[in-house]
């Protein structure tokens, strides 16, 4: 098993360049990020000491727009991670015909560990540190991983400050009262269950007299599981980690329902203590009789062995990179349909460029205009990357790297950059 991110992606460009027909050139310019920076952060502690933080923010390549994409907290930060996900931000931003190249940032942290004050103090620092080469026409960090809107309010009061502007479409996911959009927290989830929706009807199958299960009842998740019990199906099994932090589902036949999870998340009770469900397995829940499966928790969940027992007819990839290349092949040959995460996931992207648009704008929407408009984007992209699919004969991942790819290398092509 290989979880090394940045040799999947770089994987995955190389397959969908050989099917293009595209030389070395193509593959070297797409392999490694235009501009990565590593950055040794000095922050004030409480007891009056300096700590130091490494921070990293890979800008991929910017031939579509400036680069774009979320600042991850986490102690578990990687160089390789971070390139690896800048690379499918630019791939993600491409899909969705979104004027982005990719990006991302992390700074090797436990946010756990700081104080409120010191969590402030790391922001402002990053910024300080970052500055010159972000901005609204250059590369606009959002929130990811252990990061939020306070997060980014800190981060774009110190932009201003420092550039004597008044910029709020530098970062994204920020507080409505601070230039945020309405429909930005539910926008992931809500494409991965549209996402999955649409793939039901290439199937021929309705929603609602189909079944799901979603691993991961974090953002992503627990709005992919609010948006497919709208859509009329019925969300069967939900997984979380117990107090011992083991991964486990709760399983019930006759559907779970949002209310009763989105309670037991915010009063800390555990799903097994839910009435009338069952415990099952990691194991038993990948192994799971239902139509829809959507992966929403971290990457490589699924591997080969995973691959090997999964019943499901559709996965809609909720989480960056769930699914390792070894799971992937065996998903193939078995003929199930994955919407990819570049794809499937695209919903935060896509709202974070309407916030993006609306600040450049001063004019501002209503939440329905923000989920129409996400729907009709994520439509017209799925279709486009359907057709791509049918007319290379490869599988939805494939299609659609080989999709984002062509056009991305048509750009470059145009600029005289390859």
């Amino acid at each position: 098993m290989n979880n090394n991110p940045l040799i999947n992606a770089r994987e995955q460009i190389k397959k969908a360049c050989n099917i293009l027909g595209y030389g070395d050139d193509v593959y070297q310019a797409l392999k490694e990020p235009k501009r990565f920076i590593e950055l040794n952060l000095p922050v004030k502690m409480d007891d009056g000491s300096t700590k130091y933080f490494t921070a990293f923010r890979s800008q991929h390549n910017d031939a579509l727009g400036p680069t774009k994409g979320g600042l991850r907290f986490h102690p578990l930060v990687t160089r390789d991670e971070v390139k690896a996900l800048s690379i499918w931000m630019t791939f993600k931003c491409a899909v969705a015909n979104l004027p982005y190249g990719g990006g991302k940032g992390g700074i090797i942290v436990d946010p756990k560990d700081l104080s409120k004050t010191e969590l402030e103090n790391l922001s402002r620092s990053f910024v300080r540190g970052i500055y010159k080469y972000i901005g609204e026409k250059q590369d606009i960090p959002a929130p990811d991983v252990n990061t939020n809107g306070k997060i980014m309010s800190w981060m774009i009061d110190e932009y201003n400050v420092l550039t004597g502007e008044h910029a709020l479409g530098t970062f994204t996911g920020k507080p409505i009262e601070l230039g945020g959009s309405l429909g930005r927290t539910a926008a992931t989830g809500h494409g991965v269950a549209f996402s999955a929706k649409l793939a039901l009807e290439k199937l021929g199958k309705d929603i609602k007299d189909t079944t799901s299960a979603v691993q991961g009842f974090g953002n992503v998740g627990s709005y992919a599981v609010k948006t497919l019990i709208e859509y009329g199906a019925k969300v069967v099994a939900v997984t979380e980690r117990d107090d011992n932090g083991v991964q486990y589902a709760v399983y019930r036949e006759e559907g779970l329902t949002y209310e009763e999870l989105k309670h037991c998340k915010d009063n800390k009770i555990r799903f097994q203590k839910l009435e009338n469900t069952k415990r099952l397995t990691l194991e038993e829940f990948w192994a799971l009789e239902v139509d829809v499966l959507c992966p929403s928790a971290l990457e490589n969940s699924i591997d080969a062995k995973e691959a090997k027992i999964i019943k499901a007819k559709i996965i809609s990839e909720g989480a960056n990179g769930p699914i390792t290349l070894e799971g992937d092949k065996i998903l193939n040959e078995k003929g199930i349909i994955t919407v990819p995460d570049i794809l499937a996931n695209s919903g935060g992207v896509t709202v974070s460029y309407f916030e993006w648009v609306q600040n450049l704008q001063g004019y501002y929407w209503s939440e329905d205009e923000v989920v129409t408009r996400q729907d009709k984007i994520m439509k017209i992209s799925f279709e486009d990357i359907w057709k791509v699919k049918d007319r290379f004969n490869v599988s939805f991942r494939e299609a659609a790297y080989i999709y984002s790819i062509e056009k991305i290398v048509n750009n470059m092509k145009l600029k005289g950059q390859i």
